[in-house]
């Protein structure tokens, strides 16, 4: 009897799981799939050929933020929405408005009207909302406040999978109801990386409630640095939603299994007008990770923005998103309109283009060799003068096949080699490096070789991005040290360039004191480049290349990912050759001046750099100052894909001599500059070859042509 009961409990509870994950999958709304030539997708609402009215229950839950990585008089900074809820109530999202087509009604409703014309007698309402507030801890390592010196406005970088997951801990299943959850002044990251930023908000099925919801920003005098206002994140986070209302956010960016909508993979805009045509948007209804619009036509902002739609009412003035209509992911067919995009219909006047073949594959899918470059590669000349030109070279694993190391421009004086990966074949701690394609390895030896007897350093970059590594075990450190020393010997390299990103380096909670690490994977990879340097001696090189969260994101604050390379650099500064920080692998950070800054300016280029050549308060903390690093030692990381030439020989001219180019609102604190400052690092020495030396050609003579540092 008693193993009877068990196994109805469990029959019981097998239903009772499978119930659950088909209502999780669905979500609290209703929705409907439309057919479109071979494709079907699911959108938010009942079929428009059914006609008739549907409301859909709404809780908004204005959220309250503090913040334990800053404290106003020893308090945690509060970021709190509730005051904003009126101003969301009166706007477009829950009160009428007259567009210019859709009628006078709801932004969603009028949206789905423009989209199916048709349906005359058809709308999709947003019910009056309860309103449930919600308190919320970010605690260090999650996110951060940046507050401008000169407005007193702050803005919140957060964690967006963490603050769904505490959202949804203190809201159960809201059953029939769509949730709108709102922040302040707040933009996100995703995958608990804080490179992969910045994003308005998220949408979807939560997985763990099941509830259809839709998280976004409200934004109430932000600082400048945002363009964007009030609900024009919430409004693209909606509209987002009723196109794939069974997103589901938690997943793997980019597996084909995610649930939700697959749209033919789409162009973005600004990557057409920019002249890339490999820059696609994805197959979503929103980009990648920061579930951009196509409408916004500005990739190089970290922070969202795009045109708004400017709508007038009585409850005062509110800037819309204007979005991509389901014609534009899919083409004109029966029942749809021929409106792109909403509510301006200028914005979008064709349906989108087909993403192109990947660079370096043939439309089959095949490898196809690299273009030579067309122009020539200007010719080293003068007497070393401690300025360098840093490149990576990737060898193998990138698009297409790649050059040998003798076709190398001229004007590269740092040659790293990328990468050395761990081996996941042998004891945990062990690194491994096999020949590039196309190679054999006496000849890959020669190569490096003939590069040394010109000057030349040639390094061995261990890790790189999507790499997981740690030592946070000390048994793996003698497997590191020695598969490590393997490599370098073997190879000739002149020494090792460490790239372990996030979230290989994370400090632990309760580690505060950078001088004084106590996170094992710290302390063991500190550890470890010590013994290395010892074994090969003084002229061994090291270099670092953290990423921007890994260093001056150390100064907002200390945690997590945030400032993970501080004590690595502090320790080994003696041995140190140079750090070269990712200017583009980055949030929106703020510099000495109290300002807050993007990437891919001069300002953000001049304001990240001086934090290592000026010494900062780490997490803000004058008890914890990080001291200035010597300028031989610093060098600017940038991005060959997204930066422009130009700004990168400003750049370099304002943090070497000190003379800014017109507009520069980041004033150094060393009037002069720094004129024995290291000079660049390039991702990549192959995409430079690939455009004609775009770079290398005009920043080398550049950097190879000042007076010799002191």
């Amino acid at each position: 009897m008693r193993s009877k009961s068990i196994c109805l409990l469990l029959v019981f509870f097998f239903f009772f799981v499978l119930s659950l994950q088909s209502t999780r999958g669905q979500g609290t709304v209703p929705t409907f799939k439309q057919a479109v030539g071979t494709g079907s997708y699911t959108l938010a609402g009942r079929d428009p050929a059914q006609g008739g009215t549907t409301s859909i229950p709404t809780v908004l839950v204005p959220v309250t933020l503090s913040f334990d990585a800053k404290k106003i008089d020893g308090k945690p900074f509060i970021m709190d929405a509730t005051a904003d809820v009126p101003s969301v109530l009166r706007s477009p999202i829950f009160s009428n408005y007259a567009f210019p087509s859709g009628g006078n009604t709801q932004y969603a409703d009028a949206m789905l009207r423009t989209t199916f014309p048709k349906a005359e007698e058809w709308h999709t309402l947003l019910g009056k909302p309860e309103v449930k507030p919600v308190k919320i801890t970010v605690p260090v390592g999650y996110g951060y406040i940046l507050t401008s010196k000169k407005s007193g406005r702050s803005f919140a970088v957060v964690d967006v999978q963490f603050l769904q997951r505490e959202l949804f801990k203190q809201l159960p299943r809201q059953d029939g109801k769509l949730v709108i959850a709102m922040t302040r002044n707040t933009t996100y990251y995703a995958d608990g990386d804080a490179t992969e930023c910045c994003s308005w908000g998220t949408h979807g099925v939560d997985n763990a409630t099941g509830n259809s919801f839709v998280l976004g920003s409200y934004l109430h005098a932000a600082p400048s640095v945002v363009e964007d206002s009030d609900v024009q994140p919430l409004t693209q986070q909606l509209a987002e939603f009723i196109h794939d209302p069974l997103h589901d956010p938690m997943f793997p960016v980019g597996n084909a299994n995610a649930p939700g909508n697959a749209f033919p993979a789409w162009m973005r805009l600004a990557s057409v007008s920019a002249g890339d045509q490999g820059r696609c948007g994805g197959t979503g209804v929103a980009s990648s990770y920061f579930l951009l619009e196509p409408t916004n036509t500005n990739p190089k902002n970290n922070i969202p923005s795009s045109k708004p739609f400017v709508a007038h009412t009585d409850g005062g003035i509110y800037h819309l998103q204007n979005v991509a209509l389901l014609p534009w992911y899919t083409g004109v067919a029966e029942g749809l309109g021929n409106t792109f995009s909403f509510p301006d219909a200028q914005v979008l006047t064709e349906p989108a283009k087909a993403c192109p073949p990947r660079r370096g594959r043939s439309s089959n899918g095949s490898r196809t060799a690299p273009p030579k470059p067309t122009a020539a590669a200007i010719p080293l000349s003068g007497s070393p003068n401690g300025h360098k030109l840093i490149g990576y070279w990737e060898g193998y694993g990138g698009e297409g096949s790649t050059f040998p190391l003798h076709e190398i421009s001229p004007q590269w004086d740092v040659i790293i080699v990328a990468f050395s990966t761990p081996d996941k074949n042998a004891p945990e701690g062990t690194m491994q490096f096999h020949t590039p394609t196309g190679f054999d390895a006496a000849q890959f030896k020669a190569e490096i070789a003939a590069l040394k007897s010109q000057g030349k350093k040639v390094m061995i970059s261990l890790g790189g991005g999507g790499e997981h590594f740690t030592l946070a075990d000390p048994k793996r450190v003698p497997n590191f040290v020695s598969s490590v020393t393997n490599i370098v010997s073997e190879y000739g390299f002149d020494g090792i360039d460490i790239d372990f990103e996030s979230p290989s380096l994370s400090i632990d909670p309760g580690d505060t004191d950078f001088r004084h690490p106590t996170t094992p994977s710290i302390v063991n990879l500190i550890s470890a480049l010590r013994q290395l340097h010892d074994h090969f001696g003084p002229n061994f090189m090291i270099s670092l290349v953290p990423e921007g969260t890994q260093i001056p994101s150390g100064y907002p604050s200390y945690g997590g990912q945030f400032g993970s390379y501080l004590a690595i650099t502090y320790a080994i500064r003696d041995i140190l050759s140079f750090i070269d920080v990712q200017d583009y692998n980055t949030p929106p950070l703020q510099g000495l001046d109290g300002e807050i800054y993007q990437p891919g300016t001069v300002d953000y280029h001049a304001a990240m750099t001086e934090l290592l050549l000026h010494g900062f308060n780490v997490g803000g903390d004058p008890k914890q100052f990080f001291p200035p690093m010597p300028g031989n030692q610093v060098a600017v990381g940038f991005y060959t894909s997204d930066a422009e030439p130009k700004v990168v020989s400003q750049a370099l001219e304002y943090i070497i001599t000190g003379k800014a180019p017109a507009g520069t609102r980041y004033k150094l604190l060393s009037p002069a500059g720094y004129p024995n400052m290291t000079g660049a690092m390039f991702w990549t020495i192959d995409d430079d070859r690939r455009h004609n030396y775009n770079f290398s050609n005009i920043v080398g003579p550049q950097l190879h042509g000042y007076p010799a540092g002191k």
